[in-house]
């Protein structure tokens, strides 16, 4: 696999549903992590779908999401269009996508969110995977900022979780 495939890869799964939540420091009480994880099942459930508009609806207004600059399309978007820009070109990249979050790592004010993805490019048959984390910022039960990592001990450290970094 081409290095511009995998970097692609990994830039375009920042949503996916997860299936596991991790005990740890809670976001804000309880009731706000409960609500911030059924706000980005939701949201990855619709990205996964193809509904980039559902995807980002429920992301704050003003919502920083960061890719990692060696990501293609890389760089910092601002608000729910900017987040709803980055999405699309990178969904538009794949003819197929499948994100399988397989865990919530509940940090402080963040959640850390850990991804197996595979895509299958427009012009292949062949699937390829990769295992990423994307970190969100939590306030009132809503993401207003998103950080994707290619490496998942990257972003828990960059969550405060250094402990549990293996």
């Amino acid at each position: 696999m081409n290095e511009f495939l995998t970097l692609s890869l990994i830039a375009i799964l920042c949503l996916s549903g997860c299936t596991q939540v991790r005990k740890g420091a809670s976001v804000e009480g309880s009731s706000d992590l409960e609500q911030a994880i059924a706000t980005l099942r939701g949201a990855y459930a619709a990205f996964n779908r193809g509904d980039i508009d559902a995807a980002v609806q429920t992301l704050d207004a003003q919502i920083e999401w960061t890719e990692p600059p060696e990501f293609p399309g890389g760089g910092t978007y601002h608000g729910r269009e900017g987040a709803k820009q980055y999405l699309a070109q990178s969904r538009a990249a794949w003819a197929e996508v499948i994100s399988e979050p397989v865990q919530f790592i509940p940090a402080s004010n963040r959640i850390v969110v850990f991804v197996h993805a595979r895509v299958r490019p427009k012009d292949s048959r062949e699937w390829q995977e990769v295992d990423l984390a994307d970190v969100y910022t939590i306030r009132d039960g809503k993401p207003i900022a998103m950080r994707a990592f290619a490496d998942r001990q990257d972003a828990l450290r960059w969550a405060g979780l250094k402990d549990q970094a293996r």
